[in-house]
């Protein structure tokens, strides 16, 4: 035994020299040392763990090759900061990206074990809100395809994005215990640990430089998660911190019995990475919130120079070694920190400083809403963070200085500075990246331009060379091949599989869209896709679909800006329709909805329970349970929407034209085959410039219709008096057909519908049925709907990742990649 103990360590787990045999008896070794079990006594969280650690033996096998060429070729590395990755189940994605899933399947199979029912049992990181975090691991996985040395750095929060459960229609909030059972994709890296300063008194020095006394440190521990290319090829690394004190527990305090004072210090420290996102609607989650930002901002920042000294000494090379990317304002506190260690630590001049800072960052903007752009108290800085404070103040009253010698600017003052003076001074984050980027980009054509004329206008007007668009992509690798096998199966049969490569051959399926062949394979892969989310549903809900029906999908976080709203008026008004017209040839419809709630946000909340009370009430009336099922699945995640978006009829992307940046779900469910209804908003104008404007079902005002509507006094009560459908759907809200053990519960929608209607629903109302009426009247073709959603599938080859990628990498990090045409 102790030989094969050995002989065992020694192996390579170089996957091109292993047979299956050899395969397997890795496995059963690990299962057997690691876990004290056998195959006959082996539970399926020990096979998942098992399986787990043997795929990454292999990957990180792959990784020590790439670190050993990175040391040689000391390539520049790209460091991708965000406060959310949600990078979904791993284990298949990983065993496909090693191409070992036939092997794999066959050796379980011994043991009457599936990859899926593996699958099934392994935890999904909840370690984002939505888009912003499933782009950044679209990102990751991009970067790996096209072989840039990247990181990606984060916080390893104990509990991730909340659980979400249904109770009595209502939202409720569960702990996130995705490291119950462990995380066997983790490698925590004990010998990777900063110390991060928080509070103490600033005093100056000798030299003038400030420093800081009496400050409480906390350690940041590093846990990396390893993203693999195709074959290994290349492999990227998200590293996330996870706090700790740098104080053993005070056992003066323990062994008198005081327990509390003596875990006050440890506690204390492990909160800052215990919940992603706090709420910060009382000055304790704000102060926490504040300290996660600057957590993993500090401990990124000394990660990303502790690497590059170990193989550079002359700072200067720095900005040809390091790319800082922001996403999003969340990382902002990076530009301070690097401004504090370089001229503090390294004793490097404030001006080389700055120089390399503006040389090494850049920042993504993903919101138009004022309102969205991030700001912090004054006060709570001088407490929490004085020593930044002083490097935001200085790094503001220089750049102030540059802009009075421009003095045809001199009025922009105000509204350039890192500080806003009315009312609380407070600290505009969005404004400390946009001084020290040297690019700042949207996120779509409309975003990058909507974004120079209004938040940022004046920025645009100071330094117009800065600002750039790239378009946001999502990986084919997980939002295609890993999802949807049906579909990726029918287009290698017709494209063969150079494609998955070069994912601009995918356009070459127009060439078959028209093909009946083709269209009724497409649909039998679609009805396919319907009925297993039809057998969730009807386990999970008890709520029964019919797959002949037409699934329309509307899945992302809950806001009002992203207008479910306007989807559930629809879905009344067509209720009404039904109940007055049963005679007509109604097209069958399940309307599935699907999203979390920010736990603070009382309006979105209020809808989330509303979509629960009407879908009470459609579901539960016979005369319409063969044509109308709403459905509002809980718990939406990455893992749902990989079930859910494959079986997508029809995508719902109707946010009010102006307010959302791109959108990626526009994406992911139009190169699954769905069809698009949706404003001309984000990113939904370059697909439907894509797909042809005849494959794109277009609703609602335009940004400047509805400027015009804003203009001339917008009143949304007169449009409600004036259209006797709406009129009649708000009625039934307004007095308790929804809700007839409470009349007045959805009081507080009705007045905000009626008395501002922020969100412009009431003008584009009609639009939008009357855009329903062209679905219906579309669907009863099913080969024309057909080449409709081939041709979707077909343009999506532009919204790759890869091609983001390769944007940024071009125009933004100056990093070279794997070249793709796109």
């Amino acid at each position: 035994m102790t030989t094969h103990i050995a002989k065992s360590l020694k192996k390579e787990f170089d996957l091109e020299t292993q047979s299956k045999e050899d395969i397997k008896e890795e496995l059963l070794h690990i299962l057997v040392f690691y876990f004290s079990k056998t195959p006959e006594t082996a539970l399926p969280i020990d096979w998942l763990h098992a399986v787990t650690i043997l795929i990454r033996g292999f990957t990180f096998y792959k990784f020590n090759q790439v670190k050993t060429s990175e040391k040689t070729a000391t390539p520049k590395f790209v460091n991708y900061l965000s406060m959310e990755f949600l990078i979904g189940r791993t284990l298949l994605k990983s065993i496909q990206s090693l191409g070992i899933s036939e092997v794999m399947q066959d050796i379980l199979a011994d043991y009457k074990i599936t990859l899926q029912s593996l699958e099934n049992n392994e935890p999904e990181p909840g370690l984002g809100n939505g888009g912003l975090g499933r782009l950044a691991a679209c990102f990751m996985d991009s970067m790996a395809a096209l072989g840039i040395s990247a990181f990606g750095y984060g916080i390893r929060y104990d509990y991730g994005m909340f659980s979400q459960k249904i109770l009595d229609g209502r939202q409720v909030e569960y702990p996130d215990m995705w490291l119950l059972n462990g995380y066997m994709w983790e490698i925590h890296r004990p010998e990777v640990k900063y110390l991060v300063p928080f509070y103490g008194k600033v005093s100056i020095g000798e030299s003038g430089e400030s420093v800081v006394k009496e400050s409480k440190q906390v350690f940041a521990r590093a846990y990396d998660i390893l993203i693999p290319s195709e074959k290994g090829a290349h492999i990227c690394r998200v590293r996330l911190w996870s706090a700790s004190t740098n104080e053993e527990l005070v056992l003066e305090h323990f062994n008198v019995g005081d327990y509390a004072r003596a875990f006050y210090q440890k506690n204390n420290a492990e909160n800052i990475s215990s919940v992603l996102y706090p709420d910060d609607r009382t000055d304790q989650g704000k102060e926490l919130r504040l300290k996660q930002e600057y957590f993993f901002a500090s401990a990124s920042v000394q990660d990303i120079l502790f690497r590059f000294t170990c193989n550079h000494s002359n700072f200067d090379e720095l900005p040809n070694r390091e790319a800082i990317h922001l996403n999003d304002t969340h990382p902002a506190l990076a530009i301070p920190e690097m401004m504090r260690i370089l001229t503090g630590q390294y004793s490097i001049s404030w001006e080389k400083a700055w120089k390399y800072c503006e040389g090494i960052f850049s920042y993504t903007n993903h919101t138009l809403l004022p309102e969205a752009l991030e700001t912090w108290g004054v006060k709570l800085f001088e407490n929490m963070l004085p020593q930044v404070l002083t490097i935001i103040y200085r790094i503001n009253a220089d750049f102030l200085d540059r802009v009075r010698q421009r003095s045809n600017l001199n009025h922009l003052l105000g509204s350039l500075s890192v500080f806003e003076e009315n009312g609380e001074k407070k600290i505009r984050m969005a404004n400390l990246c946009l001084i020290m980027s040297h690019k700042v980009n949207g996120v779509s054509k409309l975003h990058s331009q909507l974004m120079t004329e209004s938040i940022f206008k004046d920025f645009y007007l100071w330094s117009p060379e800065k600002f750039c668009n790239v378009t946001n992509g999502i990986t084919p690798r997980r939002w295609l091949f890993r999802s949807n096998p049906g579909l990726t199966e029918l287009i290698n049969k017709k494209l063969g599989t150079s494609w998955h490569q070069n994912f601009k051959e995918l356009e070459n399926l127009k060439n078959f869209a028209k093909d009946p062949a083709v269209q009724n394979e497409f649909l039998r892969v679609k009805s396919h896709n319907k009925q297993m989310l039809a057998e969730y549903v009807q386990t999970e809900l008890g709520i029964t679909l019919s797959p002949e029906a037409l699934f329309d999908v509307h899945i992302k976080r809950i806001h009002e800006y992203k207008r479910q709203l306007l989807n559930i008026l629809h879905i009344i008004y067509r209720y009404n329709l039904i109940l007055s017209q049963p005679n007509r040839q109604w097209i069958p419809r399940c309307f599935i909805i699907g999203g979390k709630a920010a736990s603070a946000y009382y309006m979105a909340k209020l809808i989330i329970r509303f979509v629960n009370d009407v879908a009470y009430t459609i579901n539960n009336d016979m005369r319409v349970s063969k044509l109308l099922k709403l459905v509002f699945i809980p718990d939406y995640s990455v893992k749902l929407a990989e079930l859910i978006i494959p079986a997508a009829d029809i995508s719902e992307q109707i946010s009010t034209a102006g307010l959302e940046a791109s959108g990626t779900g526009n994406m992911k469910l139009s190169l699954n085959g769905a069809l698009t209804i949706g404003t001309l908003d984000g990113a939904n104008i370059e697909i439907r410039e894509k797909t042809g404007e005849e494959n794109f079902f277009l609703v609602g005002n335009t940004v400047q219709e509805l400027g015009k509507i804003r203009q001339l006094g917008y009143d949304p009560l007169s449009w409600y008096e004036n259209n006797l459908h709406l009129r009649k759907v708000v009625d039934q809200i307004r007095f308790g057909f929804f809700s007839p053990m409470e009349e007045k519960r959805y009081a507080d929608l009705v007045n905000s519908l009626l008395h501002s209607d922020h969100f412009m629903i009431f003008p584009d109302f009609d639009s939008y049925c009357e855009g329903q009426n062209k679905v219906d009247e579309l669907y009863a073709h099913p080969n024309l709907w057909a080449e409709k959603a081939l041709l979707n599938v077909g343009a999506m080859a532009y919204f790759s990742s890869d091609r983001a990628i390769a944007e940024y990498a071009t125009m933004i990090w100056n990093v070279p990649h794997r070249e793709q045409s796109f």
